[in-house]
């Protein structure tokens, strides 16, 4: 991104409205105008976000990893705090964990145009994309190669839970997204790779199973958001449950 200073001491006051957002330091103006491309209409999708950009290459997204939705995890304070002990993904007892949501603040980097990569590099621990509310991705580990078989008890109501940081993450189908907000055929979020992450069932109802789907849990085809097709991973209800063998395509970048 572009950017120009201009130092506006003596420039009228209506003018320094018209270059765009004032800030008082030390009694000197300062203004800065930001150079944006157009942001494609899917990316503002993206509800959760507390900005989304562009740059021509590169979508950049900014994130408070706040759930919109309630949770046991909150801290009883909260106004999204709700306790539960009902059952969760794949009717298990939900047994929540000692973690709280607490407030990340996070830079997303994907690209705008993206492209297989032959590397098919691996998915790291930690996020992987985000979705529509601004919640990160994590992929099918709880730790290094290890299954989600002992956490899957701890994700809450909607199918989320905190690591030890407080970062709240879906491994699995975020089922306020694909119940209240939107339906399980619907966008979901994106993964680093710029490729868009759907819903459990495609447009016409049938469930999608990973057996369905290639090494690394997506296919092609038209959707709603890309009429012209595009590849797109999906959320199944069995392992790995989001990714597979790794990015389809070329990874941007997580900052916190």
């Amino acid at each position: 991104m572009n950017y120009w200073k201009f130092q506006t001491r003596e420039l009228p006051i209506f003018l320094l409205f018209a270059l765009g957002v004032i800030s008082c330091r030390k009694n000197t103006i300062t203004t800065e105008v930001t150079a944006n491309s157009p942001v494609p209409a899917v990316y503002l999708k993206i509800y959760g976000a507390t900005s989304v950009k562009s740059d021509g290459t590169w979508i950049y997204i900014k994130t408070r990893d706040l759930p919109d939705h309630k949770s046991a995890y909150y801290p009883t304070t909260n106004a999204l705090y709700e306790s539960y002990n009902g059952s969760t993904f794949s009717g298990n007892t939900f047994n929540k964990n000692p973690n709280s949501i607490v407030e990340q603040l996070g830079s997303v980097k994907i690209p705008l145009n993206p492209a297989v990569n032959a590397l098919h590099s691996a998915t790291p621990l930690g996020p992987i994309g985000i979705a529509l509310n601004g919640v990160f991705l994590f992929n099918q580990y709880a730790g290094p190669s290890q299954p989600l078989t002992g956490e899957i008890t701890s994700f809450d109501k909607y199918y989320g839970h905190p690591q030890n940081s407080g970062m709240y993450h879906y491994h699995v189908e975020p089922l306020y997204l694909t119940t209240v907000k939107f339906t399980k055929s619907g966008l979901m979020g994106f993964l680093l790779d710029g490729f868009p992450v759907y819903g459990p069932e495609e447009e016409n109802g049938t469930t999608v199973t990973s057996s369905g789907l290639d090494v690394y849990h997506g296919h092609t085809h038209a959707t709603i958001d890309y009429p012209n097709g595009i590849y797109h991973y999906h959320f199944t209800n069995d392992a790995p449950y989001l990714n597979g063998n790794g990015f389809y395509g070329t990874p941007g970048t997580v900052t916190q």
